[in-house]
């Protein structure tokens, strides 16, 4: 007798009562054969939640924007000296930003944790997995449709909730989340980090599933491991993915002119000849026979330019999802040369 694909029988079976009567799930079927199939019905909660809160939140996004350039175009976007521009756009559009940069941040933890740790744990847990390897099924080809379906889903939700408040922030960045690109949200919530951070922590969150064998253990390491990496993150890597810049003006005179829309890293004061002391060198009682000891004339600023702004995000994407290919390689491995 011919043996069954485990992923066939089941994706019959598990199919909706209502399935064969209407027209919805048959199109669906006709998109998704086999194991895929199998994929998305044993997932299908969390993945019709990802695309639902990926078209609600880009249909808000578009929305807001309308309104948001009505206010810029009739307020500006420079803000002025008392405040008061600034104010009136918080009270207007703060909660939004701060919503969508909130939304973009926690997505990729989310995804780690109810779709990347359970996603072979639960596999294991259950021991669906000891059935497929006794069924017509290859393990490359399970592994295979296992990660496709869900990671696919995950990058293309973020990449289009991202697209979508990247263009609603970039005509307000000097005023939304306080101006402040780097610190503010804005770096993590934009362009290309929140789906580089969605693939490594669901692959990380696929990994620790594999290795610990038990969902609830998964998540709770995967949740663990996102907030790590990311304290490691934003305190160690990501002020150096951009080099500093530096302006000098005269210890006595007046503060830095700094370009539009820098971010303000550090202070210090430095001598004629650029060699640099502490912010708070030579500030006791004798501080003006200090200074001419040490030959101190002038402070330092160094900044980052809203100009290196993508290229920082670029580099530190580049590195999550280098890492994620490393993880993923190591899942793949790991699925086809040890026991699962």
């Amino acid at each position: 007798m011919t043996r069954t694909s485990t992923a066939d029988a089941e994706a019959a079976n598990a199919a909706d009562p209502g399935d064969a009567a209407g027209d919805a799930p048959a199109a669906r079927r006709e998109l998704l054969h086999g194991l895929p199939w199998l994929v998305w019905r044993r997932h299908r909660t969390i993945l019709r939640l990802a695309l639902l809160v990926t078209v609600v939140g880009c249909a808000v996004f578009a929305y807001q924007r309308g309104g948001l350039m009505d206010f810029l175009h009739t307020r500006g976007t420079t803000p002025d000296a008392d405040g008061r521009l600034a104010n009136d756009f918080q009270n207007a559009y703060g909660q939004l930003f701060r919503t969508g940069s909130q939304l973009l941040e926690f997505l990729p933890v989310v995804v780690g944790v109810f779709l990347g740790a359970p996603l072979i744990a639960g596999e294991q847990e259950h021991g669906t997995l000891k059935l497929v390897s006794t069924q017509s099924v290859s393990r490359g080809r399970w592994v295979a449709a296992t990660l496709a379906l869900p990671l696919t889903v995950a990058v293309l939700c973020t990449a289009l909730l991202s697209a979508a408040f990247t263009w609603l922030w970039t005509p307000a960045h000097t005023l939304a989340m306080g101006g402040d690109w780097l610190a503010g949200g804005a770096f993590d919530s934009t362009g290309p980090v929140p789906v580089a951070w969605t693939l490594f922590l669901t692959a990380s969150g696929i990994a620790l599933g594999m290795l610990l064998k038990r969902v609830v253990r998964a998540m709770a390491a995967t949740a663990a491991f996102a907030l790590v990496t990311s304290l490691a993150w934003s305190e160690l890597l990501i002020g150096r993915l951009g080099t500093l810049r530096s302006v000098s003006y005269p210890y006595n005179g007046d503060g830095p002119d700094l370009p539009p829309d820098a971010v303000r890293i550090d202070d210090w004061v430095s001598t004629a000849d650029g060699r640099l002391y502490g912010y708070g060198t030579c500030v006791h009682s004798d501080a003006e026979a200090c200074r001419a000891k040490l030959g101190i004339v002038n402070r330092v600023t160094q900044y980052f330019d809203y100009g290196q702004m993508a290229g920082m995000q670029w580099l530190g994407a580049g590195i999550l999802l280098a890492l994620a290919a490393v993880v993923l390689t190591f899942v793949v491995w790991r699925a086809h040369r040890r026991p699962l």
